[in-house]
């Protein structure tokens, strides 16, 4: 029992409360009233800031009735070895109940390179599934009802090539494009600030960006054309302040990239999307969707005249956050995905993926794969979190953090604007010495105790297993295998109208045509992904940053 004046752990209870604050430094209140909102110093209007559900400027939902009307789409990252290991895996999690696919590539595929290439060694379909061709696309296909179910493709460098093999083997099999949907991630950007997997220089990069707007509006009006990626800037140490604001400034690029190319705002603006990190601090990320949808309404609004709706709707993805996943204690991380995908259900996401327990050690099982969507599962049919639209919407604490991570958000870009756009800032690496920084300082507080990771630097047991059950394994000899399905595949082609697609690339390059057409011409002429980001290379050249 507690002595007077002391609580149950013998500190001070009379004592006021330690200062507290989120991942991104926004001071906490100890409780949240109207008083609050006044020492805020910007007075709610619940017309201005909130609306309704569906109308702008969207901070309760882009849809009225939101997961009244359907759930999220339950789309889970998949994709490792061959094509045929990656389409098995595929029709599992459908037969799980999984709504949508999401496809990821391996580091050969993402860089341009195919699977035989030298600098491919060793890493052949070990971060996702090796394609290289055309055939390679038709396997990793085979069975699957691209009518019917959305494909997500996390892809950027070559994003513009994987859409076209994605075309070519639904044009094979006679599908009308107008009928396939799904996203490609395209984000080029994001991937000078935190990623790496570039190929080209910034300009020819934003070219091969627009041109797939162009081409999606004219072809596959389905089609969400770029998912602008906060994800992985989050994943490289970001706060959540920061992920809103180099996303949205990455939106911002690729918008005036767009219209520089001749294409009216809203032509294209209703098929862009979003592709956030759903972290640890539920509140905080909470705010952090409703702040973006808000902020990007009254970007395009405001800053290029959208006047169609949808063009002011930022519609998301979330994935649970893959930097919170720790190797001790795995199973601690099934809590860790269950809190982060609530606030994606919360914030209000269109398509959830839940990372498996055991990503921290190796690629997941389908067991732990299994776990991780019926995490989704079981938030979207018994938690009751689903049955009300916004259900947070109004609350004094979230409302006071969705101000503020706006404020800080839009502070931000204005910085970055003045410094001539995000492309200027990316190529001054402004940007990504400021990621640099906020990581630094979030391992620091780590490894001084001042930020509490469970079972890591605090509840830790030293003669706990690192047990999280039999891991995924990757043959070593899929690479092989690859290797020689390849050499096949080339064997069988006519090279010669291989070699005189690439030409006409290399030479439609030179000027300033749509380059989509051409790409879908070198794909269906059995060109390989790694010739056709030859061709593109010897007249863009490679991007080495300063």
């Amino acid at each position: 029992m507690a002595r007077p004046g002391k609580s149950d752990d013998g500190s001070d209870a009379n004592a006021p409360p330690a200062p507290r604050a989120t991942g991104a430094g926004i001071p906490l209140e100890v409780v949240y009233d109207t008083a609050s909102r006044a020492r805020a110093g910007a007075p709610f209007d619940a017309e201005r800031d909130l609306g309704q559900p569906g109308a702008p400027p969207y901070t309760r939902g882009i849809h009225a009735t939101m997961y009244r009307g359907r759930p999220w789409t339950m789309r889970q990252y998949a994709g490792f070895g061959t094509a045929a290991e990656s389409n098995e895996r595929y029709k599992f999690l459908l037969a799980s109940g999984q709504t949508g696919l999401s496809v990821a590539f391996d580091l050969p595929t993402q860089m341009g390179r195919d699977s035989d290439h030298p600098l491919a060694r060793g890493e052949v379909g070990r971060s996702g599934v090796a394609i290289s061709s055309l055939d390679d696309m038709q396997v990793l296909l085979d069975g699957l009802p691209l009518d019917r179910v959305s494909t997500s493709m996390t892809i950027n460098a070559t994003a513009a090539t994987l859409l076209c093999l994605y075309v070519a083997v639904a044009d094979e099999r006679g599908l009308p494009r107008a009928s396939l949907s799904g996203t490609v991630q395209n984000d080029i950007l994001k991937e000078y600030i935190a990623r790496g997997t570039y190929i080209y220089p910034p300009a020819p990069s934003m070219r091969l960006v627009a041109d797939t707007f162009a081409f999606c509006r004219d072809e596959m009006p389905r089609w969400n054309t770029i998912s602008i990626s906060g994800y992985h800037i989050r994943e490289a140490g970001s706060d959540a302040v920061q992920e809103v604001a180099f996303t949205l400034a990455d939106g911002i690029a690729y918008v005036e990239a767009a219209r520089a190319a001749g294409l009216e705002v809203d032509a294209f603006a209703p098929r862009l999307s979003f592709f956030f990190n759903a972290h640890s601090h539920l509140l905080e990320e909470v705010a952090k969707f409703r702040a973006a949808r808000r902020l990007w309404a009254r970007i395009m609004r405001e800053r290029f005249g959208a006047r169609d709706p949808r063009s002011l709707m930022l519609r998301f993805h979330a994935q649970t956050a893959g930097s919170t996943l720790t190797a001790q204690q795995p199973l601690n991380n099934v809590v860790r995905t269950t809190i982060e995908a609530l606030a994606a259900v919360l914030g209000g996401a269109q398509s959830i993926h839940t990372n498996a327990y055991d990503e921290a050690l190796a690629l997941p099982t389908k067991e732990s794969a299994r776990v991780a969507l019926r995490t989704q599962q079981l938030l979207a049919y018994e938690a009751g979190v689903a049955d009300v639209v916004d259900p947070l919407g109004g609350a004094y604490a979230l409302e006071a953090l969705t101000n503020e991570v706006e404020a800080r958000a839009a502070a931000l870009i204005a910085d970055i604007d003045a410094r001539g756009g995000m492309v200027a800032a990316i190529e001054a690496g402004w940007p990504q010495r400021e990621i640099e920084r906020r990581a630094f300082e979030h391992q620091r507080a780590v490894e001084t105790g001042a930020r509490v990771i469970v079972g890591v630097n605090r509840f830790a047991d030293d003669g706990e297993a690192r047990d999280a059950g039999a891991l995924h394994r990757l043959d070593p000899a899929l690479e092989a295998s690859q290797v020689q399905r390849l050499a096949r595949f080339r064997a069988a082609r006519d090279a010669a109208a291989a070699r005189a697609a690439t030409a006409a690339l290399a030479e439609a390059a030179r000027g300033t045509a749509n380059l989509l057409p051409c790409i879908l011409h070198a794909v269906k002429a059995r060109a390989t992904l790694g010739e056709i980001a030859d061709a593109l290379r010897g007249v863009f050249g490679e991007y080495r940053p300063a």
